[in-house]
């Protein structure tokens, strides 16, 4: 009786047709069948960053961007969410921190407010190395009687230097210890996702664990850059991953080259993550 053998080593797949346990005679050699070529024509080094308005828990009093600038600056990354970010307000000066971090990095930006805060605004941003245009507040639920702050996700359109149309997402979602009005304005978000034909990444501070019903929302429709996601929160006691980058390509042309967190403990609250994402050809 004959038995069929697969085996599968250095993504190839060898058939052996083999009489007993013995291998193959001579003229009857395995049949290798090689896998399909993978060809990649982009990288792009996207991160996410809840920079509490530049702050070092450490400092309570001092606002120190230019720690923000060189935490960025040593990851390097094409596109950046921000998240916690202060524009004009009494606590942190003058100025768009999301613009002013832009500038000194030399990138575009486009900066959404959440709410009014504190005699100016605070919400969170998209930067990006490459063209970006098509700027959008979306405007999440909360639920009545909660007193919820209220959140957006902010999406602009990217092109990348191989003529790539990317959507871009930064969101921060509700803080409250209970789940209700992060489980809507997750809900809208997938919502928002689905009408999108462009490729969309989205990152940010979702305030939910890996094992939460938000995430399960999140990963129903987007594939996090992480399943085993280390620790983000709180940068000086990491006890919790909250902070995630996902994704999704209408043609499942993204492939997740890496991911990381980046140990940095005085910036902000927060530790950043980096994913290298492969767009193929």
């Amino acid at each position: 009786m004959k038995k069929l053998f697969i085996y599968r080593w250095a993504n190839s797949v060898f058939l052996l047709i083999a009489l007993g346990c013995s291998p193959s005679s001579e003229s009857d050699p395995p049949i290798v069948i090689e896998p399909e070529e993978v060809v990649v024509e982009e990288t792009i080094r996207v991160m996410t960053y809840n920079i509490h308005h530049a702050n070092p828990p450490s400092k309570t009093e001092v606002i120190d961007l230019e720690a923000i600038v060189h935490v960025i600056q040593q990851e390097d990354p094409d596109i950046i969410a921000l998240q916690e970010v202060d524009a004009n307000t009494e606590r942190s000066g003058p100025g768009n921190q999301a613009e002013m971090i832009a500038e000194l990095l030399g990138m575009n930006v486009f900066f959404g407010k959440a709410i009014d805060y504190d005699g100016g605004q605070y919400g969170v941003a998209v930067l990006s190395k490459f063209d970006l245009s098509e700027g959008k507040i979306n405007r999440l639920p909360t639920k009545s009687g909660t007193n919820g702050e209220p959140r957006v996700l902010v999406t602009v359109k990217i092109t990348t230097p191989k003529g790539n149309l990317l959507k871009i997402g930064s969101t921060h979602l509700d803080a409250q210890s209970q789940d209700a009005n992060r489980i809507l304005q997750i809900q809208e978000v997938v919502k928002i996702g689905q009408t999108q034909q462009l490729p969309f990444i989205i990152a940010g501070d979702f305030n939910a664990v890996p094992e939460s019903e938000v995430v399960s929302v999140l990963d129903g429709y987007f594939k996090r850059t992480c399943r085993l996601c280390g620790f983000t929160s709180s940068a000086q006691n990491p006890v919790r991953a909250i902070d995630y980058i996902a994704f999704k390509h209408p043609e499942n042309k993204f492939e997740i080259k890496n991911h990381r967190v980046i140990n940095e403990t005085y910036a902000s609250d927060h530790f950043p993550i980096v994913s290298d994402i492969n767009i193929l050809k």
